[in-house]
């Protein structure tokens, strides 16, 4: 147990110092003007999306049901936070500025609100399985978009303007960082081992006593609430929504992320959302080809590789560590004067 607890405590801190250091680099390569303004967008980009896609996998990967609403959530986290922004203020408390304040409250508002609503929906949607928990999530996403479109205080079809650009690189890695923490510390607790029993099999995990609603409600409203936070950044990061900006493409585009990745993989997710999300602006020169350059490389993917990228394997910097650092087994010495073959009295 002792061994346990220090083995975690190594790979936590690797992992904080680690980041920490990425964190540094970034933010001189940024302050440096190393990377300009369009390559900084295209990273915060990257990280929104890493946390839909991680937020999504909890359900998808390691809860094995198929919702397709998450833009939904993504759209209650955006409105949401784009409202309180916008018409709130927060003077500023000391060093401390009132904005970043007021954004960090508005993200959380954003959060609860679409697990509220992830609770709401996932306690008769939980009940249905495969296809028509899809149906139903994807009916849900369309209900929230219509509503929107409806609503006098998200600006209806037109649209709502006048949103800070808050999000930036900090406050996407921050959240990225939570995201992660979160979804690796719950699958690999008690909790965890619960959720995946319901994946491999409800009627085995019901009969040794797990409850399959709570394990449900629990995972689903988790996922739902970050990816209200992924919502709000998106919102803080364009500026301006519309209800076409959370349609059932954006819930097929972090599906396809999940699966893309591996289902039931945080590194997986990761590395998907990070592609997807690179390989159309790279595409960008060839406009007219995009698209179906873009559709060809998902089709030789999922041929080859149809369990996705990295399956259900997680990238782990101390298993690196430990392979680089690990000591050779010393063999023993031979005599001096020994040939093979050679027998030795005793």
């Amino acid at each position: 147990m002792r061994e346990n607890r220090k083995s975690f405590f190594g790979r936590t801190i690797l992992n904080t110092c680690l980041c920490l250091a990425f964190f540094l680099i970034v933010e001189y390569m940024i302050g440096a003007k190393i990377l300009n303004r369009y390559y900084t967008n295209i990273l915060n980009l990257v990280l929104i999306y890493v946390i839909a896609a991680v937020s999504l996998n909890l359900t998808c990967g390691y809860l094995g049901q198929l919702p397709l609403g998450h833009a939904g959530f993504m759209s209650i986290g955006a409105y949401t936070a784009a409202i309180i922004t916008t018409r709130f203020s927060i003077p500023d408390l000391g060093p401390i500025s009132g904005e970043a304040v007021l954004f960090l409250l508005a993200t959380i508002a954003g959060g609860i609100l679409a697990m509220v609503a992830g609770i709401v929906i996932g306690l008769p949607a939980l009940r249905l399985k495969g296809d028509y928990l899809a149906i139903i999530t994807l009916a849900f996403g369309e209900i929230i978009r219509v509503l929107v479109q409806n609503i006098k205080i998200t600006g209806g079809a037109m649209g709502m303007g006048g949103i800070g650009r808050y999000t930036g690189f900090g406050w996407g890695f921050f959240w990225t960082i939570m995201v992660v923490a979160f979804t690796f510390l719950l699958v690999n607790s008690r909790h965890g081992r619960a959720i995946k029993s319901v994946r491999e099999d409800e009627i085995a995990a019901e009969s040794v006593g797990i409850n399959l609603t709570y394990y449900k409600i629990v995972a689903f409203a988790g996922a739902a609430f970050f990816a209200g936070v992924s919502g709000s950044l998106f919102a803080h990061h364009i500026c301006y929504l519309e209800p076409g900006n959370f349609g059932y493409n954006m819930s097929i585009e972090m599906l396809v992320m999940v699966v893309l990745g591996g289902l039931g993989s945080i590194s997986g997710s990761i590395i998907s959302a990070t592609v997807l999300t690179i390989v159309p602006e790279v595409l960008q020169t060839f406009a007219s080809w995009k698209m179906i350059i873009y559709s060809l490389l998902l089709v030789v993917v999922m041929i080859f590789k149809p369990s996705g990228l990295m399956g259900d394997y997680e990238l782990s910097a101390a298993r690196l560590v430990r392979k680089v650092f690990r000591k050779k087994e010393e063999t023993p010495k031979l005599p001096e004067n020994y040939t093979e073959g050679e027998e030795t009295d005793e």
